[in-house]
């Protein structure tokens, strides 16, 4: 096929952007940014062509193909969100998984059938569910690359990789505005859930639905904490990596289960 053509140059690119961003960890070198978010945005154009071609120009949501989706809607994410914010360190992170998707969707994953037509509501609520999880997905490495500062900086370690990471303020309160925004995102879909999904609750959603719940939940209850308590540091950073755990097991661990182990499909 020749969307498989596409892939070689999208996963180069996706790695060539997170070694221009980490410079600064194997010497005194500046990060080279604006390259980076340049090789990064063209990788994500490819990207984007890869699972339009590979996937029929259909919406695929089996495990590789949607591991694949969500990992180039968190690198275009993260492209974006540095056009109004010093955030390109996020890139040492996410392209190069974004690179490992690209190749376990085209060269290892099997091959499968996209979803039949959906009707526009279940379209919403996946779309919904798509950018909730990729908005707290970069909440939680920005909780990982905050933990790491806080931590040097407690011990006087003041390296020069540090500058490879963003500032601890921006950190911090971008942390806080991609959960306030991810939490958004995740209460619609819930509720495009109830309204529109059938059987909700189902054996093979019931898990899935549960974990969305609990993980609702917590990123409500740190917001609530942030606003009544000022809860930052590492009590942010633990209630952060929790939530999105245990989304990561709604999304990725369910379908990895089904599909994988099982054998079904949602």
């Amino acid at each position: 096929m020749t969307e498989l053509l596409v892939a070689p140059p999208a996963i180069v690119l996706y790695l060539a952007a997170a070694v221009a961003l980490a410079r600064p960890l194997f010497g005194q070198q500046a990060p080279m940014g604006r390259l980076a978010m340049t090789l990064a945005g063209i990788a994500v154009v490819l990207h984007a062509w890869l699972l339009l071609g590979l996937h029929r120009g259909s919406l695929d949501l089996h495990f590789f193909a949607a591991l694949s989706l969500v990992a180039c809607v968190i690198a275009a994410l993260t492209i974006g969100v540095n056009l109004s914010r010093p955030v390109a360190g996020l890139g040492i992170f996410i392209f190069p998984l974004a690179a490992l998707f690209v190749a376990l969707d085209a060269y290892a994953a099997p091959i499968t059938v996209p979803q039949p037509t959906m009707g526009w509501q279940i379209k919403l609520h996946v779309t919904f569910a798509l950018l909730a999880f990729s908005v707290l997905s970069i909440a939680a490495v920005l909780a990982i690359l905050l933990a790491i500062q806080e931590r040097a900086l407690r011990r006087s370690q003041f390296k020069h990789w540090l500058r490879a990471l963003p500032p601890l303020t921006l950190a911090e309160s971008l942390l806080f505005r991609m959960i306030a925004a991810g939490f958004a995102l995740l209460t619609l879909t819930l509720l495009t859930g109830v309204l529109f999904v059938d059987n909700l609750f189902g054996q093979h959603l019931v898990h899935k639905t549960v974990l969305s719940i609990i993980a609702w939940a917590i990123f409500g209850a740190l917001l609530l904490g942030r606003w009544r308590y000022g809860w930052r540091g590492g009590r942010a950073v633990n209630l952060t990596l929790l939530g999105m755990g245990t989304l990561f097991l709604a999304f990725i661990g369910t379908k990895f289960v089904l599909e994988l182990v099982l054998h079904r499909t949602l």
